[in-house]
């Protein structure tokens, strides 16, 4: 089978992808970060404010804004309501991330099977997924410089008509800087520029300065201006923002330099494919290009110490360092698929044997969570999880089997279709896990206009509450000590909690109903992931 997709290589990309993504785009809640930037998105289209942008009315400056422009546009056709338009556009870059890691693997092995193993286990890595949930914005700065670099590395190797790659890498990294700023050209092309200086030794560079320098102009003037124009626009606040982002590399979410030391933990399924692959004197002597391992090896390896330099952490940075671990672990992936017939040893065989023989045992074992679940599956959830069921199963059943007969050209496929399955038949079924405390904002906007009342926060609304709001929540206290109250003598008023100093300045000046209490937690009280910034009371104020 994998003889034959290699011949329709971005097809089987673009369809993997779809099946995994598109189906159920609207199921999984909105998180922090895609609510500030659905946020600026829906104020884009709203207000104008598509250079100068905002949130909530107020400057926001923190992203540059070309993902926001294309979120913006396709809500403009798929409604601004529409979580399908708002995800749509980062979810093309995932297959546009897949479709060039495929693309660049080519162009670096000559090899469409080994190139198109690459290109699947890029876009079924766990964090390149969970990107676009937890910080939609990363995956297009890294994808728009794979781009770049697939573009780079032509440049790098031909010696004429290189001009083509030139202009189009320039470009791509100019995007990638107005997705956000220089975040990608530090941890994806620094250090490919670092690992192909030691394996390729940038031959015939000196003919091509000018053309290097023209690249490095159009990608200033393509991913700056934007910056220019806001600290021109609006000088001050530009400023501020700069300074407190550029604080927070040194004094915010301080971690260890060892800290991500458990990087290839991110790819997910491939956590012991990618770990093995990173064992260069086991795996050197076992590919048939070197020199590319050795390429795709110290590419990975700089990616995570130049990010470890660095003393804020947070694991999502660690995304684009699963794109050449993707490469990498799938030199091991096609080393299998080649040999794992031949191969006697113990000590090799039973990682493969663990890894794919986990994954079969959970597809084989998922009907037996309806004994956890079956309070929670009712009607059409009860459905899905029959459906969830039988093709897990029989995909589990499958890869135990194909593992058995050491196929591992078939059992690399059933793994990717375990991960299809997964989101097409089992994601749905979060819906029928959220908690009875779960209750929306969404329909306060509509009946605050019924009664003619004002909306105004007071202290902290989450961007998720303010999405889901649908609308621009002005702030009555301003600071410590500043307060700015409304005009009317009737409102209402959202809260996350009320100190005492506050609710007696209010008391002077209102009576106060408490209405309603807004939660949009998902999970019980009692699990870790149970958030009280989520959590919102509402109160309508009447002058005294």
């Amino acid at each position: 089978m994998l003889e034959k997709l290699k011949h329709k290589p971005v097809l089987t990309i673009i369809i993997v992808v779809g099946l995994m993504l598109l189906i159920h785009i609207d199921t999984l809640q909105v998180t922090i970060m895609e609510a500030r930037n659905f946020i600026t998105a829906r104020e884009m289209v709203i207000d104008g404010n598509w250079l100068l942008t905002t949130m909530n009315g107020e400057p926001r400056y923190q992203k540059p804004p070309l993902p926001t422009w294309l979120t913006a546009i396709s809500s403009m056709i798929f409604g601004i309501k529409s979580i399908f338009g708002l995800r749509l556009p980062a979810i093309l870059m995932v297959m546009f991330t897949g479709i060039y890691a495929y693309f660049l693997s080519f162009e670096l092995l000559q090899n469409k099977k080994q190139a198109l193993v690459n290109g699947l286990i890029t876009i079924t890595s766990f964090y390149v997924i969970a990107i676009i949930i937890e910080a939609p914005w990363d995956i297009f700065a890294h994808g728009f410089m794979l781009v770049a670099i697939y573009h780079l590395f032509k440049l790098f190797e031909k010696t004429n008509d290189y001009w083509r790659h030139t202009i189009i890498a320039g470009v791509f990294i100019g995007f990638s800087i107005l997705s956000k700023a220089p975040v990608s050209i530090y941890a994806l092309l620094l250090p490919f520029l670092i690992a192909y200086g030691i394996t390729y030794k940038f031959r015939n560079l000196k003919q091509k300065s000018f053309s290097i320098l023209s690249l490095l102009i159009l990608a200033l003037a393509i991913g700056g201006w934007w910056f220019l124009y806001v600290r021109y626009n609006d000088p001050e606040t530009f400023a501020a923002i700069t300074n407190r982002e550029t604080s927070n590399w040194s004094s915010y979410n301080v971690r260890p330099f060892y800290y991500y030391w458990s990087f290839f933990t991110q790819s997910g399924l491939w956590t012991i494919p990618a770990f093995i692959s990173l064992l260069y004197p086991y795996l050197k002597s076992r590919v048939k290009n070197l020199r590319v391992y050795r390429l795709t090896f110290f590419w990975t390896i700089f990616a995570v110490i130049l990010l470890s330099i660095i003393p804020e952490k947070k694991s999502r940075y660690l995304m684009p360092v699963l794109i050449p671990l993707a490469l990498n672990t799938g030199f091991y992936i096609h080393y299998l698929i080649d040999n794992f017939k031949a191969l006697k040893n113990k000590k090799e065989t039973i990682p493969v044997y663990f890894n794919f023989g986990l994954i079969g045992l959970i597809g084989v074992a998922f009907p037996f969570g309806y004994f956890f679940l079956k309070d929670n599956l009712e009607g059409k959830y009860l459905v899905w999880f029959l459906i969830a069921s039988i093709f897990m199963f029989f995909i589990g059943l499958s890869i135990i089997l194909q593992l058995k007969r050491k196929n591992m050209s078939n059992t690399f496929l059933l793994v990717i279709g375990f991960m299809v399955s997964a989101f097409l038949f089992v994601l749905p079924l979060s819906k029928a896990l959220v908690s009875d405390n779960y209750q929306p904002i969404s329909g306060l906007k509509e009946a605050s206009e019924k009664e003619n009342l004002n909306i105004y926060k007071f202290n902290y609304v989450s961007p998720e509450m303010l999405w889901q709001f649908g609308n621009k929540i002005p702030e009555i206290k301003l600071s410590d000590s500043t307060y700015k109250f409304p005009k009317e003598k009737k409102f209402g008023m959202l809260a996350n909690g009320i100190s005492h100093e506050d609710q007696n300045i209010l008391k002077e000046k209102y009576m106060i109903e408490k209405r309603q209490t807004f939660n949009l937690n998902v999970s019980n009280p009692e699990s870790r992931q149970y958030k009280g910034r989520l959590i919102n009371d509402y109160y309508i104020l009447t002058k005294k």
